[in-house]
């Protein structure tokens, strides 16, 4: 008994150490290169309101991170399967480097469109860090695959935090234009990103072993148990993207809440994105995919249900919080899925598609946020939401998704 219950609670730690180096370097790159992305929330709107030519095209670099990580998804995959996942993400980090120090010149030179440039560039970057929890399944054993993503996700925790104090704390460091040197901070941490992607171990997903024919990609992406996984990592996105893109508007400007109040909110969100990976992968375990992405619609559900219930600063946080706790969960989840669709030569033609469809609704609901807020209101903008929200629990009860096999503790 004595024994049975040391192996329960030593089972995370064992976990991450069979987990190995990748995924805890995976983890760490996770936070540094991730960071940039809360930063541009932050900062990106106010920086377009004062380079941009007109007032209605300030969160136009907002929404060019979205489209960039959307546009790179596919080419990221094509790379990495020419040179190796290694590489490619070492070269993304590189890019990247010199794209955050470009956004500080920018800033400098008071340049709007130079600045929307780096901020595709930025989330260029993005699509390549999305693809580490793909890179960590491949690292590791197949039953070890929900801890892996979640390992790597708890990266996101740390940028969830660095970013917003990198713009809050350095954003007047260098004195060429407010967040200039945000931007060179955040470049810093890329190049340090970079760096440690070198003592990664290349992943080859034992596709040389795997002797089954390559499929055409239509009968891949055909597959119901593909077309639900993706769905619901689609939807986690494009809902959590539509109605975050729009908080800070619709708090700041609409409700006339402080600067302070509206970061602590995106701050919050964020961080309730990221820390339940603490426990999700060992969720997903025990309790199935089906489970996880059904709590996953409840919470997102729930949050709407208190966004549309008033404009308080407690609505805004708690819904928003709740919509961040959704996400992680159908994400995971939708990821594990994934997994279980493609045979290992197939994975980058198979995860690109993914990530494309994935980040498209995304960038489209990003790009529409605004627009619709400003047409109609807050409580309309969520409760557009609802009926993605009720397909995928439709999606999830007529599914069949197996149960991961239970690693051994």
């Amino acid at each position: 008994m004595a024994k049975k219950v040391s192996g329960v609670i030593l089972s995370p730690i064992s976990a991450l150490i069979q987990l190995g180096r990748n995924v805890a370097i995976l983890s760490a790159c996770q936070a540094l290169g991730f960071s940039g992305v809360p930063l541009v929330l932050l900062a990106g709107g106010i920086v377009g309101s004062e380079l941009a030519p007109s007032p209605a095209w300030a969160t136009l670099p907002i929404a060019l991170v979205t489209v960039g990580i959307a546009l790179f998804t596919i080419p990221a995959s094509l790379l990495m399967k020419l040179i190796g996942r290694k590489r490619g993400f070492i070269i993304a980090a590189v890019v990247a480097t010199v794209a955050a120090l470009g956004a500080a010149f920018a800033i400098a030179i008071q340049n709007f469109f130079l600045f929307c440039l780096m901020m595709l560039f930025i989330g260029g970057n993005s699509a390549f860090v999305m693809q580490y929890r793909f890179a960590a399944t491949e690292s590791v054993e197949r039953n070890y695959t929900g801890r892996a993503i979640s390992f790597v996700l708890i990266g996101g925790i740390i940028a969830g935090f660095l970013g917003p104090e990198i713009g809050r704390d350095a954003k007047d460091w260098l004195g060429y234009g407010t967040y200039s040197g945000s931007f060179v901070i955040i470049a810093i941490l890329y190049a340090v990103s970079a760096i440690l992607l070198l003592f990664i171990k290349d992943i080859t997903a034992k596709e040389d072993n795997d002797k089954r024919p390559e499929r055409p990609l239509r009968t891949i992406v055909t597959q119901r148990t593909y077309l639900v996984a993706a769905f619901s990592s689609a939807v986690a996105f494009g809902a959590m993207g539509f109605i975050m893109s729009a908080t800070p508007l619709s708090m700041h400007v609409m409700d006339l809440f402080n600067l302070n109040n509206t970061t602590l909110v995106i701050q919050s969100h964020i961080i309730a994105m990221y820390l339940p990976s603490l426990f999700t992968g060992f969720l997903v375990e025990r309790l199935g995919v089906k489970v996880l992405q059904t709590i996953g619609v409840i919470a997102m559900v729930s949050g709407i249900i208190i966004a549309v219930s008033g404009h308080h600063f407690v609505n805004y946080l708690t819904a928003l919080t709740s919509i961040g706790l959704g996400w992680n969960f159908l994400f995971v989840a939708g990821t594990v899925m994934l997994t279980g669709s493609y045979y290992p030569k197939e994975r980058f033609k198979a995860q690109g598609i993914n990530d494309f469809a994935i980040f498209t609704f995304q960038a489209l609901a990003v790009l529409s946020a605004g627009a619709v807020l400003t047409a109609a209101n807050w409580e309309l903008l969520n409760l557009l939401c609802l009926p993605f929200l009720l397909v995928m629990f439709i999606l999830i009860l007529t599914t069949h998704a197996p149960m991961p096999k239970r690693a051994s503790q």
